[in-house]
């Protein structure tokens, strides 16, 4: 009976990591569960937990494209564009976590709790990294909780990035404006 049991782990286990890490960013990119957040900075964890998530996934050879396209079918967000722009937006934060070095042991079990992992490569080593918005939440408030508004930059670069519209960010406003994720009002205010 223990060999029995001990094969269902074996088979068990694999099947069930591969869910854990779609479930786990599908609850956390879930639109609903997003407008229902408070407070200054409130989806910043949920960013943070969703990189780790793509990275345990990642390390485990799963495919991080691909476990995003099965949390966008878990929260019934698959095919749209809002899935679209939270698949990018995960996806370049995966890449500069791996470029500020935030995926060692230490900065993954920061992420996992959704706090602020420490640089580990290049200038800014030794600094955290905390979310911030692409166009920034002070001008368009209604984009405060949206993950696909978020990236990682070290504690130097968000203090003087502060508030600065960059040409990015009025690339970025156009197309979630042109998608109907940003009010023509929002879509405004960046581009003055």
């Amino acid at each position: 009976m223990f060999k029995l049991f001990f094969a269902f782990l074996l088979v068990a286990v694999p099947s069930v990591k591969a869910g854990t890490s779609a479930s786990a960013i599908a609850s956390l990119t879930d639109p609903a569960k997003l407008a229902t957040l408070k407070g200054d900075r409130a989806a910043n964890p949920s960013l943070q937990k969703c990189v780790y998530w793509l990275a345990y996934a990642e390390g485990q050879g799963e495919k991080p494209e691909v476990v995003l396209d099965e949390s966008a079918k878990l929260n019934k967000t698959a095919g749209t564009p809002y899935a679209g722009f939270v698949s990018w937006g995960l996806l370049e934060n995966l890449k500069i976590a791996k470029e500020l070095g935030l995926l060692t042991p230490e900065g993954m079990a920061e992420l996992k709790h959704g706090k602020s992992a420490t640089t580990t490569k290049g200038q800014y080593s030794g600094q955290k990294a905390d979310a911030d918005g692409v166009i920034p939440v002070a001008l368009c408030p209604e984009l405060q909780n949206q993950v696909m508004n978020l990236e990682l930059l070290p504690a130097s670069l968000k203090r003087s990035k502060s508030d600065k519209v960059t040409d990015r960010a009025k690339v970025f406003a156009k197309e979630l404006y042109e998608a109907k994720l940003l009010s023509q009002e929002g879509w405004e205010k960046v581009q003055r």
